[in-house]
């Protein structure tokens, strides 16, 4: 039997320094939006993600593309 996967919606995980820890660290916060279309290219989700990062105060670390796929067995 084959494995089919389907792609789902998946989540968009900005990440930002807000400042230093007591420690002298970076202090990490993290945005997320949910339900990103399935369909979206990796361009338009990083352009998206830096648009909205230049709203922020805060210097954008990194961007991270969780993916979901539902896998069924046929």
């Amino acid at each position: 039997m084959a494995v089919t996967e389907i792609s789902l919606d998946s989540i968009l995980t900005t990440k930002y320094q807000t400042g230093t820890t007591p420690a002298g660290g970076p202090e990490i916060r993290k945005k997320s939006l949910n339900y990103v279309k399935p369909t979206a290219t990796s361009q338009d989700i990083y352009d998206v993600a830096a648009a909205l990062s230049s709203l922020s105060q805060y210097p954008l670390l990194n961007v991270v593309l969780g993916k979901n796929w539902e896998l069924t067995n046929e």
